[in-house]
């Protein structure tokens, strides 16, 4: 549209440039119609390629604008498709931690928790609720390869005490109580916590080895037995 434009205005301007030259009677001295009439070619010379330059400009924004729209619909695109698979990430990392051998549930479960939260808020951008969600899963391995002791509640209802566990990363899980009258660990396969006695020395060992900072040393513990995995 500019390029047609100017050039059919090109000799248009030519003519209204050279006009008052051939309008005068009595040009000056130091330039005549003639110049005149040169000088108004080379302006209109100068608009011309400042034309060009306009359409160059006009061609890359639209390839611009092209770009950024297919961008849109990408982005769009790639949105619908991680969407469902975050969701499917967290409920995955719910349903771990449910059937995992329950340590620092509070804290997990509200991890997970935040997680659901987030996934229904529309002001926090995808890539940050998929860093939290790595994060969330990077938390959960680690847990794997550590040792801790922490307090904690143990039971429900009046039943209910607080007690000293001691986490061998995700193997096995031991308790005392404050007083030491009572030592026992969980049995991943019957889901439930085991009274043990014998256990007391090495639930000791555990939280001690747990709280200490030096080299881990051999413990006897109760390690589930492995199931046969059914494909």
């Amino acid at each position: 549209m500019i390029k047609r434009t100017m050039n059919t205005l090109l000799p248009i301007l030519a003519v209204a440039f050279a006009a008052p030259a051939f309008a005068q009677e009595n040009p000056p001295a130091t330039e005549d119609a003639a110049s005149r009439y040169a000088r108004a070619i080379a302006d209109t010379e100068s608009l011309q390629r400042y034309n060009m330059l306009l359409e160059e400009q006009v061609r890359s924004q639209e390839a611009e604008v092209a770009s950024i729209g297919r961008q849109m619909v990408e982005i769009e695109t790639t949105s619908r498709q991680v969407q469902p698979l975050m969701q499917e990430m967290v409920n995955t990392l719910d349903q771990f931690i449910k059937l995992d051998v329950p340590f620092l549930l509070e804290e997990r479960t509200a991890r997970v928790a935040e997680l659901k939260r987030i996934m229904d808020r529309a002001d926090v951008s995808i890539a940050e609720k998929y860093r939290m969600i790595l994060e969330a899963y990077q938390s959960e391995l680690e847990y794997g390869r550590t040792i801790e002791a922490y307090s904690g509640r143990l039971g429900t209802g009046p039943d209910a005490r607080t007690v000293e566990f001691a986490r061998l990363g995700r193997v096995t899980l031991l308790y005392r109580t404050l007083d030491g009258s009572e030592t026992g660990y969980w049995d991943a396969q019957k889901k439930d916590w085991v009274q043990d006695a014998s256990l007391r020395g090495a639930v000791e060992e555990a939280l001690r080895r747990a709280k200490d900072d030096g080299p881990p040393e051999l413990l006897t513990v109760p390690v589930p037995a492995p199931q046969e995995v059914r494909s």
